[in-house]
């Protein structure tokens, strides 16, 4: 098993994160994507998206989407560290979370980034309306997030989960476009130091 990847790459760090709390290790192997090697046909005969993280097996078979290969993982490595929650209940409430973060925070970052950057215009087309569009709505989330985090210890509700770390990820990503958490969002500053102790993401960092 293998992980092709670019380790500074926001989906990528969300599966070495999820990894380091499973505490697996799986060989990594590094894609240049500003480069394009993901857009080469060798590279998208493994990702159907043509994108990383993209994980292979012993077999050959592979597998891309971050939360895909994060499902794959906490199937294949069953312990009782329940990231995609347990029981009927938690596994909704992490599900509904994880994927409000998604599209309300993380992909809107990702727009802003790539359509106000035009990082990739050699290969996809850009908007700067959209970026800025989509980065207010980067901003206009951060409250609602901190709202959440008043009234829960975790973002999915009593336990930590990976909603958490796509949270995470999030709060990592608003420096690219020249955001930050400040004093006006307590409750999200105080749940990412809380995270940044966790001693998975403390050995993760040092991977990265």
């Amino acid at each position: 098993m293998k992980l092709y990847e670019k380790a500074p790459a926001p989906s990528a760090r969300r599966v070495s994160l999820f990894i380091a709390e499973k505490g697996i290790v799986i060989p990594r192997i590094d894609v240049d994507i500003r480069g394009g090697e993901n857009t080469t046909d060798a590279f998208k005969a493994k990702s159907p998206n043509g994108k990383i993280p993209c994980l292979e097996l012993d077999d050959g078979t592979t597998i891309c989407e971050s939360v895909a290969i994060c499902r794959y993982i906490d199937a294949a490595f069953p312990t009782n560290h329940h990231l995609f929650g347990e029981g009927a209940l938690a596994i909704g409430q992490v599900e509904m979370w994880n994927r409000i973060v998604e599209f309300q925070g993380l992909y809107a970052g990702f727009q802003a980034f790539r359509n106000i950057t035009g990082v990739y215009k050699d290969r996809e087309r850009c908007v700067e309306a959209w970026g800025n569009e989509s980065k207010q709505r980067v901003e206009e989330f951060l409250p609602e997030l901190d709202k959440r985090l008043a009234t829960s210890p975790y973002v999915a509700g009593d336990k930590f989960s990976i909603a958490d770390i796509s949270t995470y990820i999030l709060c990592d990503f608003l420096k690219n476009l020249d955001l930050q958490l400040d004093e006006s969002l307590p409750a999200l500053l105080a749940w990412q130091r809380k995270i940044n102790e966790r001693p998975a993401f403390i050995e993760a960092s040092k991977q990265s």
